[in-house]
């Protein structure tokens, strides 16, 4: 399902890639995740990410400004990043990306011991990797069962609808 098949006034949790797509005006998914986060700041539906999908978020888009801006390639760009601390100061997507998240009105979801603990549960019940399990459990915890994101690997969770960009 697309992301304009949510209906007003749903709780849908929000994947990083839907805010990386959205900020780093994608060429493809871009706009409808744009549209997806008008709906949350106009207060049509509930927006909820968790602290750990934020931190993600933001670390990929450092990533990729650090690749657009000084060229560097994909591989290492983590242990460059780490190598050179002037250029990281350099970088202002991630703050932007941050001041507009809260902006749209995005609830931010705390991530617990308790939260990681289930989520190793759920990645062994459906084949998850650890930080997918993570969000489902932040969801379940919450009572949320719709996600933005355009990550099929929350198709195997039975109760979860996955809505995506494309």
């Amino acid at each position: 399902m697309s992301f304009s098949q949510i209906a007003s006034g749903s709780a849908v949790f929000i994947d990083a890639n839907t805010f990386v797509y959205a900020i780093m005006n994608d060429p493809t998914f871009g706009a409808p995740c744009s549209v997806l986060l008008d709906r949350v700041e106009h207060s049509d539906i509930r927006g909820f990410t968790s602290a750990d999908i934020l931190g993600e978020t933001v670390h990929r888009i450092m990533t990729i400004e650090a690749r657009t801006r000084f060229g560097w390639p994909v591989q290492g760009i983590a242990s460059r990043l780490r190598r050179h601390p002037a250029e990281v100061g350099q970088l202002t997507i991630p703050r932007q990306a941050v001041d507009e998240i809260v902006t749209a009105r995005v609830n931010i979801l705390s991530v617990s011991g308790p939260h990681v603990s289930k989520a190793v549960d759920i990645a062994r019940q459906f084949g998850l990797l650890t930080g997918d399990a993570l969000i489902v459990a932040v969801m379940q915890d919450h009572g949320i069962s719709q996600i933005a994101s355009l990550d099929a690997d929350f198709d195997r969770v039975p109760g979860l609808t996955r809505y995506s960009p494309a």
